[in-house]
């Protein structure tokens, strides 16, 4: 894998995109934690885990494909790729309803950035399925999105080699996290505040004196 020491999982990036420190416990400190928006997305994959092809008329479908990319360092599976003739499509199966954000996406660009390397085509559209609202929107990458992907896999990269976790961030992003319990983002951001809010009272009276 090029000169890099260690590879970047391509899910790494929708995790660090969501939440740095998430992405930390996981990738770092190897913490996992099921709740039910987890245990919904590892039923869901069951099926898209399993290896395989076929074909839907003029559309080849290949499951649970390795992806690679050896410039950027990362690797990753494909849930489902699509192939138009010689032109694959990314498609991404996330559980639960319908809704905006751009992690999501950005895993999404990840994986066409491998599939380009990989064929030597360029891949410029992706898609995004959510089982719960049976929804499938398609993505088109621009050069903002793919430039995010290198710089996201730079920071996962950093992190991954200085052993770094963050700090929690302890606002509504953790309401619905599986690593909530394990992450304490309460507990651990609050003395941090109220630390930020002496140095604060601490440097006002300086600068008065």
């Amino acid at each position: 894998m090029s000169d890099f020491s260690e590879p970047v999982m391509i899910s790494a990036l929708e995790h660090y995109s969501y939440c740095p420190r998430q992405c930390a416990l996981i990738h770092v400190e190897q913490v996992w934690d099921e709740n039910l928006y987890t245990l919904r997305g590892r039923d869901l994959h069951r099926h898209a885990d399993e290896a395989g092809g076929e074909s839907r008329g003029a559309v080849r479908v290949e499951r649970a494909l390795p992806i690679w990319n050896e410039r950027l360092g990362l690797v990753g599976k494909a849930d489902v790729v699509e192939f138009v003739g010689s032109i694959p499509c990314p498609v991404e199966y996330k559980s639960g309803a319908h809704r905006k954000g751009r992690h999501e996406e950005l895993q999404l660009c990840a994986q066409a950035l491998c599939l380009e390397e990989m064929f030597g085509v360029p891949v410029p559209k992706g898609a995004l399925y959510w089982h719960g609202s049976r929804e499938r929107r398609e993505v088109a990458f621009t050069d903002a999105q793919r430039a995010e992907v290198e710089w996201v896999t730079s920071a996962v990269r950093d992190m991954l080699e200085q052993r770094h976790t963050p700090p929690p961030v302890n606002d509504k992003r953790c309401e619905g996290c599986s690593l909530k319990e394990s992450c304490l983002p309460a507990v651990v951001a609050e003395p941090e505040r109220s630390r930020s809010a002496l140095r604060g009272l601490f440097e006002i009276g300086g600068s008065d004196a």
